[in-house]
């Protein structure tokens, strides 16, 4: 990327950020509708939603710092992404599963971007930003820690439901 300024990389970075938490929370709004049988689940990604709300706004703000606005075209993208594998994962036995492993996998994909952000927005000395993008790595972690808490509790409600003969993903 000859010619390039970290300006731009950083303004990328940000958008990209965002476009990924904004799949994220499409994600997780979805997802919130089919856990009446799993109250802990949907309680620890109501509480992701708020979480995910305010990290866009913190994204929002540092984008209009630098004179920036989000990509549409990015978040289109990744909308229909995340659309996509909700549509996989909907047609799935074990959506619920499905959906929860993804959740795991997408919070550490996110802890990575925002360790990346932070780096990034150092170098762009955009150091305001740096502790708020390591915040929320803070956040990204304890929401991965509390899906994993998880697993185990979400699977044993699923087979459950499903050997009684009850609809597990519902």
């Amino acid at each position: 990327m000859a010619g390039t300024d970290i300006g731009t990389i950083y303004a990328g970075s940000l958008k990209n950020t965002r476009a990924l938490e904004k799949q994220g929370l499409e994600q997780m709004e979805r997802q919130l509708s089919g856990l009446e049988r799993y109250p802990d689940y949907a309680a620890v990604l109501r509480r992701h939603v708020e979480t995910t709300k305010a990290q866009l706004g913190r994204l929002d703000k540092a984008l209009e710092a630098i004179g920036e606005s989000p990509s549409g075209l990015k978040e289109t993208v990744t909308s229909l992404a995340g659309s996509l594998g909700a549509a996989v994962h909907a047609s799935a036995q074990d959506e619920t599963l499905k959906n929860l492993y993804a959740g795991y996998a997408f919070q550490h994909d996110q802890i990575a971007a925002y360790r990346s952000l932070s780096v990034i927005a150092e170098r762009a000395g955009k150091t305001e930003q740096v502790s708020l993008f390591r915040a929320a790595v803070d956040e990204e972690t304890r929401a991965a820690e509390d899906i994993a808490a998880l697993i185990e509790p979400v699977t044993k409600t699923y087979l459950d439901l499903t050997l009684n003969g009850a609809k597990a993903d519902s």
